[in-house]
């Protein structure tokens, strides 16, 4: 979810083919929010658990912009509000728990790190491949795509967390990752949060 942006386009979402794409796209995402925050807190790692708040985030995110398919604007703003508060809200807690294990002496698991960040790469990967024909549409239907890509790019730096927990035998690559990932879902929230006033009152008044 992290880095998402907005595109105008023709192509709305409203086909029966991207609406399969996207369950298929939510389901992933769905098993591997529990598949993360699972092995993230056994391995005791933060950017585990804050990748896997991102993936409940685009769970929860693309089931929105698949009810929303085809509503009007007002409707679309007020579901996008809905998605930035929300994500505001998981950046604020990542925030907080980075800064709790800062005076922690645990070290993460880096095995565990790595082999479930590369199971969420591919996951990724998946996503962006099913969603690859679809990254022209609105901004709706881009922003999925969008955030897919970006995932993986954040999957990347788990597992470069990982080699780095590995390397130094402390817990400050996986804090580093953490707090990185935790300021990219704050600024989105705020990119999301600032597009969908501007829509509500273009909506509003129109």
């Amino acid at each position: 979810m992290a880095g998402c942006c907005g595109h105008e386009s023709r192509f709305d979402g409203a086909s029966k083919d991207f609406r399969r794409v996207l369950i298929l796209v939510i389901a992933i995402n769905g098993a591997m929010f529990v598949t993360e925050i699972l092995a993230g807190i056994a391995a005791g790692s933060l950017a585990l658990q804050a990748d896997a708040l991102d993936f409940l985030g685009d769970t929860a995110t693309y089931a929105i912009s698949l009810a929303v398919i085809g509503m009007p604007l007002l409707v679309r703003a007020r579901a996008a509000l809905l998605k930035g508060i929300s994500l505001a809200f998981m950046g604020l807690w990542v925030f907080s728990s980075t800064l709790y294990h800062v005076l922690s002496t645990g070290v993460p698991q880096a095995e565990v790190m790595g082999m479930v960040g590369f199971l969420a790469l591919l996951a990724n990967l998946a996503s962006v491949l099913l969603l690859l024909k679809y990254r022209d549409g609105d901004s709706n239907v881009r922003s999925v795509w969008l955030c897919s890509r970006n995932d993986a790019i954040g999957n990347i730096a788990v597992m470069l967390a990982a080699s780095g927990v590995w390397a130094s035998g402390t817990a400050w690559p996986d804090l580093a990752v953490a707090g990185i990932m935790a300021g990219l879902f704050l600024w989105s929230s705020l990119q999301i949060i600032r597009q969908a006033r501007a829509e509500t009152l273009l909506a509003q008044t129109a």
